[in-house]
């Protein structure tokens, strides 16, 4: 019995799909398909899925919003798990808010502004998810998750038990933390914010929101900021300097609106974004002597 057989004698068969296209699932809108594709509703049927794909010896990848994943034209062999709306519960306690790995950081965001919670204005307009954000240690404006995790409740992918951690064993970083080790992933998180207004914590929101808009090229599809940002520096500056705005490879582009993006005009492969990517990392250090170091994680065959 093949594995997407399995599944759906075990799990709801709505949420089980073969030769899944993960272009429907990444915000760069590329990407091949997915063997074997599932969204589970709890910690339940993800440990069911595990435990499946574990059995029948299957590789398999956990995805949140897709927001900073760049998937190869082959796609992805084996089992793709993502952690979306099926999986997004928010509830808040004192100055406590917590949530799924499914929720986005802006329906986290908006919730804490309804609790009357200030701290995670600047992840209004962050569109990945919990899990993906504690994955990378999202942040924006000055701010990150670091400043506010409280804790979270991980899943160990080898034994599939389930076990809480501090803030500290999470090794929150720029962009990183324990769970890019590998063997963990998140099933819900906690953070500690302060009492607000309502008004001034929504007013923070908008202009953070509209500086974003200015700034970003947010009508195209993309991965947000490429690169990460090297010491001492921004990659935009870098790029910019070293004339490659507007560079194209294909239907992917160096954005003209901010040069730290790479963008998907219309009809980019993953593999012309992919080959800008290197384009602009060797340009830059061919210019500066600065190497470039992606922030958006790569995944699946060429």
């Amino acid at each position: 019995m093949s594995l997407y057989e399995t599944l759906i004698n075990r799990l709801p068969g709505e949420r089980v799909r073969r030769d899944e296209p993960m272009s429907r699932h990444t915000s760069f809108k590329v990407g091949g398909c997915a063997d074997v594709y599932f969204e589970p509703a709890n910690a339940g049927e993800l440990k069911c899925a595990l435990r499946a794909a574990k059995e029948a010896g299957t590789p398999f990848t956990v995805i949140g919003n897709g927001s900073n994943l760049l998937v190869r034209d082959g796609g992805i062999r084996g089992l793709v798990i993502r952690l979306g709306d099926s999986f997004s519960a928010i509830s808040a306690e004192g100055c406590v808010i917590s949530a799924q790995a499914g929720a986005t950081l802006g329906r986290l965001a908006l919730a804490a502004q309804e609790n009357a919670l200030t701290g995670l204005e600047f992840a209004s307009g962050i569109p990945g998810t919990v899990g993906g954000g504690l994955f990378m240690n999202a942040g924006a404006y000055d701010g990150s998750l670091s400043d506010v995790c409280a804790g979270a409740k991980l899943m160990d992918l080898g034994t599939l038990e389930q076990r809480d951690v501090t803030a500290e064993e999470l090794k929150l970083g720029y962009r990183t933390s324990v769970l890019q080790y590998g063997g963990l992933i998140c099933l819900e998180a906690s953070f500690r914010l302060a009492q607000g207004d309502r008004d001034q914590i929504r007013a923070k929101m908008d202009e953070l929101n509209r500086r974003r808009r200015d700034k970003q090229p947010l009508s195209y599809p993309s991965a947000g900021s490429t690169f990460k940002r090297p010491e001492g520096n921004f990659a935009g500056a870098l790029i910019e300097k070293a004339g490659l705005k507007g560079l194209s490879v294909g239907g992917a582009q160096v954005s003209e609106k901010h040069a730290g993006f790479i963008i998907n005009t219309g009809g980019a492969t993953a593999g012309d974004i992919l080959k800008l990517i290197d384009l602009v990392r060797a340009r830059v250090y061919e210019m500066s002597g600065v190497m470039l170091e992606p922030e958006v994680r790569i995944t699946g065959e060429d």
